[in-house]
């Protein structure tokens, strides 16, 4: 089976959220704790270095916000991101440094890890995005499934039931999402993997891997 364990995913030093993350074996287990986490967390937040905007929101002092972007609580903004025009933070977004939120982009419990880029038409909600992740223009996070039972993540013909009705999907880092991609609910994408545009992506992808937009996945080096 691919490795889809916290620590196989993500480097923790590039996330505020690491004491919660610690916490845990596999990052889904996190979702359920995030807006509860940003509370506690934005409460020791320096007011030399954030500013508290509304209720329980904290934004770096270098962060740029467009006016027309929507912020609202709990929220975390990290240094020198940009959340642009006409972004819509519902809430429970923890937003690493270094990350861009753009244009009509939505967030909703959520941890985006440092220099994450969400930065066109995307949908991010009940997910955490890995340090360096990147997802391609109109791609989206698909958190519910239809039929409205909870999610199970498919793992090479073993299935680990999450217990949870909202999971989007589970980037590691330096993942790259291709353009009008959807993410089915359950998704893990393992570290360094890239995913075709206008693909439809369910269960794991390994890490170092390339899923290609007919559901092929085959390793980076089988292509060397």
């Amino acid at each position: 089976m691919a490795a889809i364990t916290i620590k196989d995913l993500y480097t923790l030093d590039e996330t505020e959220a690491k004491p919660l993350l610690e916490g845990y074996t596999y990052p889904w287990e996190a979702l359920p704790h995030i807006k509860e986490f940003i509370l506690k967390l934005g409460e020791t937040l320096s007011p030399d270095e954030y500013d508290k905007r509304g209720e329980d929101v904290w934004i770096h002092k270098t962060a740029k916000v467009f006016d027309s972007a929507y912020i609202g609580g709990p929220c975390i903004i990290g240094a020198d991101t940009e959340v642009r025009q006409c972004a819509f933070i519902r809430g429970s977004a923890l937003v690493g440094k270094g990350c861009v939120v753009g244009n009509s982009t939505e967030l909703k419990n959520v941890i985006l890890f440092n220099k994450v880029q969400v930065p066109h038409y995307n949908y991010v909600g009940d997910s955490i995005l890995g340090f360096k992740s990147h997802m391609g223009a109109g791609s989206i996070t698909s958190n519910v499934k239809s039929d409205k039972r909870l999610v199970v993540v498919h793992n090479e013909g073993s299935d680990i039931e999450t217990g949870l009705k909202k999971f989007g999907a589970m980037l590691g880092d330096n993942v790259e999402v291709g353009c009008n991609s959807v993410l089915n609910p359950g998704t893990v994408i393992g570290k360094c993997s890239n995913v075709y545009p206008t693909s439809c992506v369910r269960g794991v992808i390994p890490a170092d891997s390339i899923h290609k937009n007919n559901g092929e996945v085959i390793k980076k080096r089988d292509m060397d």
